[in-house]
């Protein structure tokens, strides 16, 4: 029977204390435990709240001392806080808002990557510049267009869903146009003059070879836009005056807007159904995320 003498490596690495192993990796394991503890804990309280009965935040110290479906029951079936409606209003808006963000962003993207055409750094630049300005500067503005706007076409006004998805469109097509822009760069053009030797059109290597190619940023640009629409609260509470028409985020403020009559259980409660789609979404698309953010770093 053979037997294996071990490395002088191994030796040493079986002799190592504990403090040594502990200072060369073990404390990432101490750091990432600390950063889990840090993100976890908030999501656990709101949950609490959400299943206590004490309809309070001050009063929750004590994580689970309750267990009570009384403020779901009372968020589903109040009929002056229709949370049903406000969700469905949301998932509207932000699944509209994705889909058209990624569609405009990768058209725009393309153009500036394939094409040499007059003005094109200009324009570039220029995407550039507004989006160095804050949202906040634009508020203003944005109400008075749609004001105006509503006398001419109401669809597009104020208390109008399509108006703030438009609004949504606009202040995003910037960011997600630079965002694409270095992914498409790193597609070869060769595969483009390919193409064409084949016969293929412009609008056929588009939508069937370089879309293709990218998919994955084209779902991290729809996501950023999901959640960014889904959780917005300053805009549509600008635009949207209607509470039939109020987002999730605009009517779960009304449970805790009014003075001595806070239903921080039910706001909660609320809250928990309306991180769903996006919990969801990072699920079904986690495995797109991270080669997505990073796909336009280099050119290669």
């Amino acid at each position: 029977m053979s037997t294996t003498t071990p490395t002088e490596s191994q030796v040493v690495y079986n002799k190592r204390p504990a403090w040594e192993t502990f200072r060369r990796s073990g404390w990432r394991h101490a750091v990432a435990a600390v950063i889990v503890v840090y993100a976890v804990f908030p999501l656990l309280y709101a949950f609490s709240a959400s299943v206590g009965d004490a309809g309070t935040l001050l009063g929750s110290n004590q994580l689970f001392a309750t267990f009570s479906l009384e403020n779901f029951r009372e968020l589903f079936s109040d009929p002056q806080n229709p949370f049903l409606r406000w969700f469905a209003n949301s998932l509207i808006v932000a699944s509209t808002t994705a889909i058209g963000a990624v569609m405009m962003g990768a058209a725009a993207a393309y153009a500036f990557s394939r094409f040499r055409f007059k003005g094109r750094k200009t324009g570039l630049m220029s995407l550039l510049i507004i989006q160095m300005f804050p949202q906040l500067l634009a508020f203003v503005a944005i109400f008075l267009l749609l004001a105006t706007l509503s006398d001419i076409y109401p669809f597009l006004g104020l208390n109008s869903l399509l108006g703030l998805i438009m609004v949504y469109l606009g202040g995003a097509l910037g960011a997600n146009t630079f965002l694409m822009y270095g992914v498409f760069n790193t597609v070869p053009r060769e595969l483009d003059e390919a193409a064409r030797m084949d016969g293929a059109t412009h609008a056929q290597i588009y939508w069937t070879i370089i879309l293709r190619l990218i998919k994955p940023i084209l779902v991290v640009v729809g996501l950023l836009s999901f959640i960014a629409a889904f959780s917005d609260f300053l805009m549509a509470r600008i635009i949207l005056q209607d509470p039939d028409r109020w987002t999730v985020a605009v009517g779960l403020y009304q449970f805790v807007s009014v003075e001595f009559g806070e239903k921080w259980g039910v706001f909660t409660a609320g809250a928990v159904v309306s991180a769903l789609p996006v919990v969801l979404l990072f699920l079904f698309l986690q495995r797109f995320i991270v080669s997505g953010l990073t796909g336009g770093a280099v050119k290669g």
